[in-house]
């Protein structure tokens, strides 16, 4: 085995981060999870560019909103081929038309919806079976249970040597409760090092139920500046790791022990895991 290298990129009120199996030192398959991007900052420009590839192995969608799929036509624009999408499979692709048309579409809208359709062939190369010893599991609510984007996001656990996140999307209290329901969701929270907070840390994505399971030992917080009173969740957050981990984890950029970390304050956030679960963390500025 070697390492994984996942990082969580600043695209302000977006999601995407990109998860790097290095077999032998070498750069195997690349993941990432959600297209957003910013205004000085696109993943396909990144792909193509700085790691000069022009195939993306594994792509995940938890949302099927804007803010996670802001970049995801410049990955056709840019010839970039795609070889797998998981994303929730409901609703069906009219219905789920139906529900963005509410709110208005986009270039990158109409292409998940293009790809919700298609992308429906088994996958000939399974992601757990070929990076490197990185795992992942898949959890959904389904419909027409529920009917918003948010509570039919995609829930995906990134597992690595006893080290795993959690991307939950943009789930809300009653999406969270729907999936508590389920002992294998339950269960595998129970593992989890790692949580990215549900739609960007804003008041609606968080469950307390959800810490009667998970006990992480840091929080990551996708969003831009501090506008609205519903992103102002941080010393929630923060109460909920020290109640488990006084001491948090520690930032290697700075040496400094943290609790919640958010791209607003941190810029991108990296995580590098070996074989045996330990990891550093570093971020693009001083916090």
């Amino acid at each position: 085995m070697g390492s994984m290298v996942l990082r969580v990129w600043d695209v302000e009120h977006g999601a995407c981060a990109m998860l790097h199996d290095l077999s032998n030192g070498k750069a195997g398959r690349l993941a990432m999870i959600d297209s957003g991007s910013k205004a000085d900052w696109r993943p396909s420009t990144f792909i193509k560019t700085s790691l000069g590839r022009d195939c993306l192995d594994y792509l995940f969608i938890t949302n099927a909103d804007q803010d996670h799929l802001s970049d995801l036509q410049g990955l056709w624009d840019e010839d970039i081929d795609v070889k797998t999408l998981t994303r929730n499979p409901h609703p069906p692709v009219e219905e789920l038309r139906k529900i963005k048309a509410a709110g208005g579409t986009s270039n990158d809208i109409e292409r998940f919806l293009l790809m919700h359709a298609s992308y429906n062939q088994p996958v000939t190369e399974p992601f757990n079976d070929h990076m490197g010893g990185i795992t992942r599991k898949t959890f959904h609510n389904n419909f027409p249970e529920f009917k918003d984007t948010n509570n039919l996001s995609c829930a995906v656990f990134f597992e690595f040597g006893g080290f795993k996140i959690l991307f939950p999307g943009d789930l809300e209290e009653a999406g969270w409760k729907a999936l508590l329901k389920r002992q294998d969701f339950v269960d595998e929270l129970a593992g989890v090092t790692v949580l990215v907070a549900s739609h960007h840390g804003r008041e609606n994505g968080y469950c307390k139920e959800v810490f009667n399971h998970c006990k992480p030992r840091a929080i990551v917080i996708s969003d831009k500046s501090i506008v609205h009173d519903t992103q102002k969740m941080t010393p929630t957050y923060r109460q909920r790791v020290v109640d488990n981990w006084p001491n948090g984890v520690n930032v290697a950029t700075t040496r400094k022990q943290r609790h919640v970390l958010t791209t607003r304050r941190d810029g991108w956030i990296q995580f590098e895991v070996e074989a045996n679960g330990n990891f550093t963390i570093t971020t693009e500025k001083q916090g």
